[in-house]
């Protein structure tokens, strides 16, 4: 099943090949995982060429992975961290940074150069619980959906100097996810998706989920100490590819006008435009506050 959120906060059962929306009766996805999906239709139809698509869940908790993609992790050593990425590190998300499919992604150019994309899978956590075991875990597991963990890499790297990171991943727009949420009975392989990344139609990333240092069972539980409610996001981590990485690296970071698609086989395609703030807002971008 396509589970989708449409206009203003509208949930619905998409038949992608059909082209209908099926309204469901429930406010958010949120809570259609808190009721176990045990949701009846609106019996509204509509044609999904006529809506349009939101972010597909505001998790009350999303958490952010590092460095579980064995690629990814090794070309990281050829970047000037201070601290050296371990696969363990958690951090959470800025929930009202989350936008959706064909949202834009504001440049707060007062604050950043270097702004990097991370393609990476999102798991969706399909009901509470805490303290479980990796052979428990397979029954959390409800859906996944596609994220974009745009990154100030400039702020990264000075929040690097005491180990850790959340202030660069946060900002205004920088979190992209959808353009659905894909349930798990539909992916008959959850270890095994291609994935790629285009800007403006060029291949950046590309990788497969067959690639991670631990499988998706183990990360869910690594993290269950933490509390799951229905509803929450895991992400995965990133693939090989991002800017950061590049011998040249400002030839690879995103500007205004870039148009990003984050793809991941079977889950489906999330794009969006990056826009300057002034396009945005009508003037040029504050400078950064410091501290």
């Amino acid at each position: 099943m396509k589970l989708i959120t449409f206009d203003e906060g509208r949930v619905a059962r998409l038949e992608l090949e059909e082209g209908v929306v099926i309204e469901l009766d429930v406010p958010s996805t949120r809570e259609y995982f808190e009721r176990g999906g045990d949701v009846r239709e609106t019996g509204e139809r509509l044609a999904y060429a006529d809506v349009t698509l939101r972010a597909p869940i505001r998790p009350k908790k999303f958490f952010h992975t590092a460095g579980n993609f064995a690629d990814h992790h090794n070309e990281l050593t050829a970047v000037d961290w201070s601290h050296p990425v371990h696969k363990g590190i958690v951090f959470f998300q800025n929930l009202d940074a989350i936008i959706g499919p064909d949202e834009d992604i504001v440049y707060p150019e007062g604050l950043t150069k270097e702004l990097d994309y991370e393609l990476e899978l999102a798991i969706v956590i399909g009901k509470s619980g805490k303290f479980f075991s990796p052979e428990e875990a397979e029954d959390y597991i409800a859906g996944f959906t596609v994220f974009n963990d745009i990154t100030a890499r400039d702020i990264q790297r000075k929040e690097m100097e005491s180990g850790v990171f959340s202030f660069s991943k946060g900002i205004d727009t920088f979190c992209p996810i959808g353009p659905w949420i894909v349930t798990k009975d539909e992916v008959p392989d959850m270890h095994n998706l291609a994935m790629q990344l285009r800007v403006n139609g060029e291949v950046r990333q590309q990788g497969n989920t067959n690639q991670t240092r631990i499988r998706w069972p183990h990360l869910v539980a690594y993290h269950s100490p933490q509390v799951f409610s229905a509803g929450d996001l895991i992400t995965t981590g990133t693939i090989s590819g991002v800017a950061a990485v590049q011998k040249n690296p400002f030839d690879f970071y995103l500007q205004p006008g870039d148009v990003v698609e984050a793809e991941i086989e079977g889950i489906g395609t999330l794009r969006n435009k990056v826009i300057s703030w002034e396009e945005r807002y009508g003037q040029p971008a504050p400078q950064r506050v410091d501290w």
